[in-house]
Order: C-alpha cells, then structure tokens, then sequence
C-alpha cells in the first residue's frame, strides 16, 4: 500500500496550463498516481496508508528559491522555518560571488569577514569543509547528521574563487593565476554546483574584467552549469551591465541567469520595458537566458556596498585603514554624496533612503530600523559620520534596506515568461528584508489574489518548473508522476506573507503542508522535526 493519498486536491501542476481536480498518491518520495477526478467517475479511488483530505486547497510543485542566503543557515538552524513555511523545497546557495568555498584557511577568513553582514560571523559553526565537494557532503550531513530542513544547490563563487587564485587586489589575473580559477571552476562544479556566481559590485570578484568571466563561463558551459551575475551596476548604469552580461552569455555559450533583476534609483523609473526589450532580443539571437526576482520595491545589501570600488583593493582590512584615515574617508565621503560612487551605483546617496537592518556589535543595536539620517539626527552629527563609525565600529558587517525601487517595474518584470522567483534572503540581522520570510507567499497573495498581477496557474510555473529547468532538474518542478513529490498545499484564498517592514520575521498564513521527498516538513501550519533536504547536485550533461 502507499504511503499517501492527497484527496480532492485543485492541482496547478506547474506547467502553467489550468488546474484540475485530483487525488495524488505519494510513496516512496515520489507521485506514483495522479486520478483525476473526470476519470475517478465510477472506479475504485487510490488507497494508501494515509489520506489527507485537500478540499479547497491548491497542490503545486515546492517552491525553488533561485537566490538565497542561506549558506551557514541551514547548518545552523534546523527548523528553518524562514523558508520552509513559506513552501520553499529547494534553495540555490553560492550567491553573488561570495561563499564559503572553494577557500583554503586564508580566504576563508577573508570571506567570513566579507559577508558577516549576510550571515553573521560564523563563530557557531564549525567550517570543517574546503572545497565545494566537502561543502555538499557537509549539507547532506547537516545538523548533527540528519539532514537540513530543505534541499539546496550550489553555485561556484567567482569572488571567493579570485581570492583563492588572485587575493584581494584591483587588478588583472596573470595567466597562471586564471588557469588556476579556471580548474577552481572545474573542480566545483565536477563536484556537484549547478553554476557559477559573481557580485559585480562586491570585492574582489568586482575586479575580474569581462574577458576574465568569459573564460570562466566557457568551463561553466562545457558542465552544462549556467552564469549567475550580480551585475556591475543596478543605478545610473544598469541598463549598460545588463547588456554587459548578455554579452558575456553570447561569447562564452553560457546560459545566463539574471540574478534579483531589478531597476531601481530614480533614473530607471519606468525602464522595465527596455530591459525587457534587451532581454527578447537576445533570446531571439540564442543566448539561453532567465532571471529571478523578489516581489518588493526596497532592496538590501550591506552598508559596504554602497562605497566605491577603489576603497576596498586589498580586502577588508584594507577598506577598515581607509575608513579610519580622515583624508581617505573625506574622499570616499565626496564620492557617495556629490558624485555617485560606482558602489552606489552612479547615484549619489540618499540617506533617507538607506536603513540600518543589521548589525552584529550590541553597542550599536539602536541604529537598527532607523535610517542613516534619523539615526545621524539622534546624535546631532551628519550622516556620513554615523555611517562612517558603523562601518568601523561593526567591521564591515551592517546590513541595510535601501527605499529605491518602482511598484511598476517590479510587475512589469515579474510577468516576463524567463521569470522565476527568488528571495535574496538575508536572514541574519535583527530587522531583515521582509522578502526573507515573505516572498513566495507574497506573490500568491498579493500578485495573484489581490494584484492580479499574474495568474495562479501562471505564477506558480514562475516558481516551480522554470527554476527547475534551469537547474536541470528532470524529476522536480512539477506534479506529474515520477516526479520527486515536493509539494506545497495553499489556500488561494487566504495565502498570504506575513513579514511586513516592521514585523519581518513573521510567519506566512495560508499554507499547511509543505512536503519534502513525500515526508511532512510542515504540517497542519506548524513545523515538525524532519529534515528532509539534502544537497542536490548538477545532473551530468
């Protein structure tokens, strides 16, 4: 007998088309039988172990975060339920050039310092990996051996990678130095990612030229993986580094994955459809090309981000003795607020703008959910002194929200048929991005439901087989039979996110079962103990 019968189930499948009444019978991890209620008319219904009466309730494919932050997350917190309530079955790690291997002791350091505003420091877990291989190995174990709470996949780091192979440093790679990523790149992604990474705008992988990722791409595409940027600017130049990235995409032969694709600032209000434009030309000339997005009009990075490009050559150590000189930190200062730094994107900096979401120092906890100037005003000090003694005092590790989005881009690219959906998910800091807990919830509720945005049918392909095409995964992103039962249970009438600005880590509503490889990982709304994730690794080409 199996082990599940999911009964009376209204079944948006994940291939966009229009849903139907089923019961879906699960065993062994996987949909063995999908009855349709047309053909149930008169026969015997599936029996199984265990019947869960689904009336009113859509079943779809698990969701597939295609940019999350939750490389020392899962390790360290087994219930994860930041992700898993929100029915995300699968994670895509490694992001924006930036993780944690492949590193030797050295860049391991470097990196942990680098991306404490992403993840805290790391002192709680135990960084007993070094290579992308031992990394995945180190997932599948998970906490103490069980697992972890989803599944995750893994892109190669090109920034952790260049600080393996080159350092820190603003320059080009000798070409021992890129033979060298090149195999780093190789070995990674033989040893299980999916694909490659890079944060344009984060040291150092910001000082690799387009010459330098082309040849990476090149080893990435011979592994059948796909080319994820952060791209050089999201401001004054954003259209110019989409194109950029295409380009890279159109010499290499890469698939190209558009990493959080907004058009922010306000010189890029009302400019979705030029990239949309960019994007439909150069699929129509070959380049294999998707992207993702968060269904919100703010944006979050870490306050470093925002400096320019030069301030950082040499690592975090370096960035810490520019800060603290005066002359240095005035001509950083001239740059952010007169000129537009490349690290804001060729937009001078609006303090008002830019929220203090995170920090990791206690002394400095009454910045957070203050903006840069309400928090300067408090002191009486103007705000490049306040940003300025966070940055030193925090090493580098606040995190912000930045106001700068457009509600019309955000529904202009969600609707685009290369769209999939992903959180950029910080879940570290006392007052994250809402879209953390919220996104996918977030889309079904308000997009769907209210918005009107996108269909149901619609939006859940955005979120289940398009990523899952993308990572080449032939058996998950859809509910048909053989396929992994990753599943997600809603109601479509009250799903809903939770998080809000000033709530953020509150729980979404509306979703009662998330199943794992057939195994309950929510159930009734609540959260049990399996952890049914485990590393998933590139098919072979």
């Amino acid at each position: 007998m199996q082990d599940l019968v999911i009964r009376d189930a209204d079944v948006v499948d994940g291939s966009g088309g229009p849903s139907y009444r089923a019961d879906v019978v699960v065993d062994d991890g996987r949909i063995v039988a999908i009855v349709q209620e047309a053909a149930a008319a008169g026969c015997q219904r599936p029996n199984a172990m265990r019947e869960l009466d689904a009336e009113g309730l859509v079943l779809s494919p698990g969701f597939i975060d295609m940019h999350a932050h939750s490389d020392l997350a899962l390790l360290r917190d087994p219930d994860h339920s930041a992700k898993a309530a929100q029915g995300v079955t699968l994670e895509v790690l490694g992001q924006d050039g930036l993780s944690y291997a492949p590193v030797d002791d050295r860049t391991l350091a470097g990196v942990r310092r680098a991306v404490a505003g992403w993840n805290g420091h790391g002192d709680d877990v135990d960084f007993d990996w070094r290579s992308v291989g031992e990394y995945l190995d180190r997932l599948d174990r998970g906490v103490d051996g069980r697992g972890i709470a989803v599944n995750a996949a893994y892109l190669v780091p090109q920034g952790t990678v260049r600080a393996l192979a080159v350092g820190w440093e603003d320059r080009a790679a000798t070409p021992r130095e890129l033979e060298r990523m090149r195999r780093l790149v190789a070995e990674g992604m033989e040893q299980g990612a999916v694909g490659m990474s890079s944060g344009l705008t984060y040291p150092p992988g910001m000082y690799a030229g387009d010459a330098e990722l082309t040849e990476l791409c090149r080893v990435v595409a011979s592994y059948g993986g796909y080319f994820c940027p952060h791209h050089r600017s999201y401001g004054a130049g954003a259209l110019d580094a989409y194109a950029d990235m295409v380009e890279v995409a159109r010499n290499s032969g890469c698939p190209l994955h558009l990493a959080h694709a907004t058009l922010n600032f306000g010189v890029n209000e009302g400019c979705a459809p030029r990239l949309l434009s960019l994007l439909d030309g150069a699929s129509a000339a070959g380049v294999d090309l998707t992207l993702d997005t968060y269904p919100y009009t703010s944006g979050c990075t870490t306050l470093a981000a925002l400096l320019p490009s030069w301030a950082a050559d040499g690592g975090p150590d370096a960035l810490l003795a520019r800060l603290t000189d005066d002359t240095t930190a005035a001509r950083i200062r001239h740059e952010l607020e007169a000129v537009g730094s490349d690290g804001c994107h060729g937009v001078p900096v609006d303090w008002d703008a830019v929220e203090i979401s995170g920090v990791t120092a206690a002394h400095l906890a009454d910045h957070v959910g203050r903006t840069v100037r309400e928090s300067a005003d408090l002191r009486g000090e103007a705000p490049w002194t306040t940003a300025r003694r966070l940055l030193v005092e925090d090493r580098l590790a606040p995190t912000i929200l930045q106001h700068v989005g457009h509600e019309e881009n955000v529904r202009a690219i969600m609707r685009h048929r290369a769209h999939t959906g992903g959180s950029d998910g910080i879940l570290h800091g006392a007052k994250p991005h809402p879209r953390a807990y919220g996104t996918f919830p977030h889309y079904l509720g308000h997009y769907v439901r209210e918005a009107g945005a996108l269909s149901l049918e619609e939006c859940v392909a955005h979120l289940t087989s398009r990523p899952a095409a993308r990572l080449r995964l032939p058996d998950r992103g859809l509910v048909r039979e053989g396929h992994r039962a990753d599943l997600v249970l809603f109601d479509p009438r009250t799903v809903a996110a939770g998080s809000t600005y000033a709530a953020p880590r509150t729980l979404p509503t509306g979703i009662p079962h998330v199943l794992i490889d057939g195994r309950f990982v929510i159930e009734d709304g609540r959260r049990t103990d399996i952890l049914a994730g485990r590393a998933i690794r590139r098919s072979p080409v």
